[in-house]
């Protein structure tokens, strides 16, 4: 279980049994010709089924037929197929939504780029997130790095940068920008919604965020102890209703 949302629907996946809110999850739909296709923003109509695993655990159960006698109860229907491409096409629309998010923000003015403007904020305390290219250098993200730190209060703690699995050419393509090498949020909302749009994608693939949070770090390191690298208080949601499919 990831942090979430208490007031997001929970939903349970068809794979697991695991309960999770709907923002971490991914919907799979059952088009009209009988294929099983990812629907990452959950706005296909008709009935969907729910999976929060990775990608090798889906490859799995693709492989074992565990999907399809979960599709196939999920649905009350064998008609279907399953392309053997599926796991590539959910991960491709995943880092689709989740840069397509940050390209939103960007347009919306919440999204800071630069290293001097991005540190500036970020030793005055205003930073909510901080991202680092993959190809980002190792001296440029330990500044800011440090400079988030200082900025919340939290020096010597774990605080730091999310490296993301994308290049500074395709951040800067995805924010219509040039040579975005290091992303900074700091506004709240839109922090959140960055996040639960790359966390979903980062767990699909295999690669946990391995940074925590300004709000968690502040918390001292009782806090920290009982948090995981995504930055998980291992909650559950307030709801515990659930649902397989919709």
């Amino acid at each position: 279980m990831r942090e979430g949302n208490d007031d997001a629907p929970v939903r349970k996946c068809i794979l697991s049994g695991e309960r999770d809110v709907r923002p971490h999850l991914v919907r799979l739909a059952l088009s009209p010709d009988g294929q099983i296709l990812p629907d990452v923003r959950a706005k296909a109509p008709g009935r969907g089924a729910w999976i929060g695993v990775t990608r090798v655990e889906l490859e799995a159960a693709i492989k074992k037929g565990k999907l399809k006698g979960a599709l196939a109860r999920a649905f009350k229907t064998g008609e279907f197929t399953i392309d053997p491409e599926l796991p590539a096409k959910i991960e491709s629309a995943l880092e689709r939504n989740a840069l397509d998010r940050l390209g939103l923000e960007s347009r919306s003015g919440t999204v800071l780029i630069g290293s001097d403007r991005i540190e500036q904020n970020a030793r005055q305390g205003k930073l909510k997130t901080l991202y680092h290219a993959s190809d980002a250098a190792e001296d440029g993200n330990r500044k800011l790095d440090q400079a988030w730190r200082i900025g919340n209060d939290v020096e010597g703690s774990g605080l730091r940068g999310l490296a993301l699995p994308v290049s500074r050419t395709i951040l800067a393509l995805a924010l219509g920008r040039e040579n975005v090498v290091h992303i900074g949020l700091t506004d709240r909302a839109a922090a959140k919604r960055v996040s639960e749009a790359l966390d979903r994608w980062l767990h699909f693939i295999g690669s946990e965020p391995s940074s925590v949070s300004c709000e968690t770090a502040s918390q001292g390191a009782s806090a920290s102890q009982n948090i995981g690298a995504s930055g998980s208080t291992g909650q559950r949601p307030a709801v515990d209703m659930t649902e397989e499919f919709e």
